[in-house]
């Protein structure tokens, strides 16, 4: 524990994904006070067209409750 998911559009290189997990990291590491060894980052690219039913309905607009930080963004279904 903790697993973290990052859902992003496509088109980030190798090399952003690797320096986003590794502050991810040290961020969980210093703040959930937990071994590297324990944070695992995985990275699911959700096209344009397709985040609205894979992401917002299903991960934010129905999860409102768990959401920390909502997006700035215009509901997509309105």
């Amino acid at each position: 524990m903790p697993h973290i998911i990052v859902k992003l559009h496509p088109g980030r290189s190798e090399e952003q994904k690797q320096q986003l997990t590794e502050e991810i990291v040290k961020d969980v590491m210093a703040i959930a006070k937990c071994p590297e060894t324990s944070v695992s980052v995985a990275f699911e690219e959700v096209s344009p067209a397709e985040w609205p039913e894979k992401v917002y309905r299903p991960d934010i607009l129905e999860k409102q409750q768990t959401l920390y930080r909502k997006p700035g963004y215009k509901n997509p279904f309105e």
